[in-house]
Formats: structure tokens, sequence, C-alpha cells
């Protein structure tokens, strides 16, 4: 049989994730340009009974990516294909970046309703775990995915939505990357839009104590709490009408803020070296964490900001750290007991040390079969352990800590992030785990989208 396209996969190529906390180094590594492409991809390994790893840009903080067969990297697979602008909506690649869609759907008057911090991310790999930012009147973004197709393992390419293969489509909304390769993906977008940004200090009791009221009062409110204290960094962000000075991307987030172009310097260069070289000692000296988380608050969080920009730029901000987290979805009733019970514990273990900030997202409730807000409105609570100079910090006592309180409150981990959890955890907490079993039995019958990761969910 003559193929008509020969593919190459490169050996020797070391994959590692955004973080370099988690590698691998497969066998053959792919970058196709087609669907035809990959499709030999498949039948290659079918042959020489390899799995098969999709990757897009490698920004998961676990090993989900990995694998030491064959790894395909989406990159070359990038374009939009269709804007319409009467449904407003886009079909792209898998392969695209976010960074670049944002910037393709503005010159069509369009944007994304709601994007996570970080846009370095590919279409496909976004929605395979279930990426999410904040807004009680938003979903998670698989939720605004309106239509998908899919290339299983046998080489079928299946078109999904609400009305064609409605059940596969609500699997592969978030498909984990074990149902197939995602090759194109349509987004449901909205008119485009600038964001007006208030960020003020608070404390922890105000805000648990009157959180309705912030969920009310802000459409896309998120706070930002200090362990080792009561401070809170409240962050308001809302549609407006007024445009605002260009290039002050000012960005409260991970890492340290910036909140005008006059203190730059200060903020990125100043502060960020400043607070890399504090917890760096803080790795001999565990008791200076809360002295530094404090300090960092006074000095960066405790005047008001505000900022404007088109709302791709305020959603967006850098993970400037190499970092571990943990992000659980709990239901949202949970938030106040679930936050007390994290401070407690480490009031009462001054071993334990939280590195700034705990950052508390909400999102509506869904449908999607393995989303973290399957039918539940819900409170995601990110906590974080920076790695400066690239040295790990003790960490088991607070993970485990944290991941026993989320368990408790029926919490369920975000996909993309590390956890320990089995199929046995999951089968209890998500009530359609059968359901997308079995899809995933249909589609790839013999596991070759599977790695570590996966077996770990799956077995």
């Amino acid at each position: 049989l003559l193929f008509l396209v020969q593919v190459h996969g490169q050996g020797g190529v070391k994959f590692q994730n955004w973080a370099k906390t988690y590698g691998s180094s497969p066998e053959l590594y792919f970058q196709p340009t087609s669907v035809e492409e990959i499709r030999e991809i498949l039948d290659m390994a079918r042959q020489r009974d390899k799995r098969v790893k999709v990757v897009g840009g490698g920004h998961s903080p676990s090993d989900i990516a990995c694998t030491d067969d064959f790894m395909i990297q989406m990159g070359k697979m990038n374009r939009v294909l269709k804007v319409d602008k009467e449904k407003q909506q886009v079909t792209v690649e898998g392969g695209i970046f976010l960074s670049d869609l944002n910037v393709e759907l503005s010159k069509h008057g369009l944007a994304l309703a709601n994007l996570g911090a970080v846009s370095e991310v590919a279409a496909a790999g976004v929605i395979g775990t279930g990426t999410h930012n904040t807004g009680i009147k938003h979903g998670i973004l698989p939720t605004q995915v309106v239509a998908l197709t899919l290339l299983t393992a046998s080489g079928e390419i299946l078109e999904c939505s609400e009305s064609i293969n409605a059940d596969i489509f609500q699997a592969a909304r978030l498909h984990l990357g074990c149902l197939g390769v995602v090759l194109t993906v349509t987004f449901q977008c909205v008119p485009q839009f600038h964001l007006h940004e208030v960020a003020f200090p608070s404390t922890l009791t105000e805000v648990l104590d009157h959180l309705e009221d912030h969920l009310k009062r802000s459409q896309y409110f998120r706070f930002l709490w200090f362990p080792h204290s009561e401070k809170v960094s409240v962050i308001y962000q809302d549609p407006t009408n007024k445009a605002g000075p260009t290039g002050l991307h000012a960005r409260k987030g991970e890492g340290p803020p910036a909140s005008s172009s006059a203190s730059w310097l200060w903020d990125y260069a100043v502060g960020y070296y400043l607070l890399e070289f504090l917890l760096w000692i803080s790795t001999f000296v565990p008791s200076l964490v809360c002295w530094i988380n404090r300090f960092f608050f006074w000095l960066l969080f405790s005047s008001r900001v505000e900022n404007i920009a088109i709302s791709y730029k305020i959603f967006n901000y850098e993970c400037r750290f190499k970092q571990h987290v943990q992000d659980w979805a709990i239901p949202i009733e949970k938030t106040k007991e679930a936050l007390l019970e994290l401070k407690a514990a480490l009031e009462n273990n001054p071993k334990m040390v939280a590195h700034y900030p705990v950052e508390v997202r909400f999102a509506r409730g869904d449908e999607i079969w393995l989303s973290p807000c399957f039918q539940r409105d819900s409170c995601y609570m990110n906590i974080i352990m920076y790695r400066p100079y690239g040295k790990n910090v003790p960490r088991l006592n607070y993970w485990l800590t944290y991941e026993g309180i989320m368990k408790k409150h029926g919490g369920r981990p975000h996909w993309a992030k590390a956890h320990s959890c089995t199929r046995k955890d999951f089968e209890k907490m998500y009530p359609a785990f059968p359901k997308f079993c079995s899809v995933r039995e249909k589609l790839d019958p013999t596991g070759m989208f599977l790695n570590a990761y996966l077996e770990k969910v799956f077995y």
C-alpha cells in the first residue's frame, strides 16, 4: 500500500510541562500539519502497539500529557477555520493558542465571554482539562463549546454537538485527552468588550460573611487570601463602556502584580526578585513565610488599584514563578467552612507553611460529565507553593491537609493539576463517571490514548 503522506517523528525530544515539575521522553515526537498525517501516526501506533498522547501548550501542572511512546504536538494545526458573525461563533483547529484566537476574534469584534489566567494554551487542551476562571454567571471554559470534531483511535471522524452524537459531545467537552484527537472546536462568543478591574484590600471575615453580596456586586468576582493572616485582596472585574489607557496592562494575580506603569520597575523587577530571594531564604527558616505574606500584602495589595482594558488583557496575567498548585472545586455553600478550616489547620501547625495567595474563584454549575462543577455552582480554591530558583519547598503536609478538607466537603480536583485521587474517588465524586467510561471504552477499546496519569483515573 502506498502512503500518500510520509510522517516523520523525531526521537530524543524531552517533553517538560511549563512549570518543569513533570516531564517524559517520548520515543517519537510528531508535529502534524494535517488530519491525514494524524491518521497515519495513529495507524503506525496501532501497528507497533504504541500509545499516543496529544499535547498543546504543555501548561498543565501534572503528568496528564506525559508519555514514553508517541507524542503529537498540535501547534501546527492552529488555524481559524470559520467566523460566523450572525451566530457569534468561531470554529478553530484544536492546536490554536487562545492568545492567537483572542487577537483574531477582536478583529471581528468578538471575544470569549470568559478566559483563564494563561493564554499560551491550545483550544483542545483548555477544554480537555476543564480550564476555568471566575464568575457565578459563567461556567468553566468548556461550557462555551457548541461543537467539536474528534478523530478516534480507529481513524473515524465524529462530528459532535448537542444534536449530533450528544453523548460523545458531553464526554468530549472535558475529554482528558483520552477519547481521541480533537481536530476542531466551535466556541460560542460574545461581542467584544472592555473590563473595568478594581482590586481593594479587605479581611477574610468580611469577605466570607458577605460572600453573597460580593457575588452579586461583580460579574467576575474573585479574592486572594494571604495565609497566616486575615488579609484579603478582593478583585472585581466588570464590563464597561469606557476604553482604558493603552499600555496599562497592570494585573494582580499569581506572583507580584503591577499597579501602574510608574511602579512597574518596583513591582516587576524589584518585587519579583525580592520575593523569589525571600522565599528561597524561607526554605531554611520556614517561619519567615508568614512575614513574607504580610509584607507583600502591605507592599503590593494594601491600596485600591483600578484598571481598564480589553477583556482578554484583564483576564490574562503572568504566572511568573515556577510553582506547584492544587485547585479543587467544592459546592459553593461550603466556601466559608472550608476556608476557615484551612486557616485553622495552618494556625494549629506552626511547622506547616503556605505561600500567598490562596486564590478563591466561583463558577456556575453545568451538565458536562466530568466537570468539577457538574450539577452544582462551585467555589474553586487554588493553593500554591512556589519553587524559588527551581528549589522544591516542602509541601506534603499542606497538600494533604488541603486535600483532606476538600474531600470532606465534597470537593472535586481540577483535572490539569496534581492530585492523589483514583478511580474509587471519581466514582463517588462524579454521578456520570460510568457514562464517561463507557464512551471512552467504545471509542478507544485498546487504550491507545491512555498514560500513567489516566490509568489512575480509570483503573
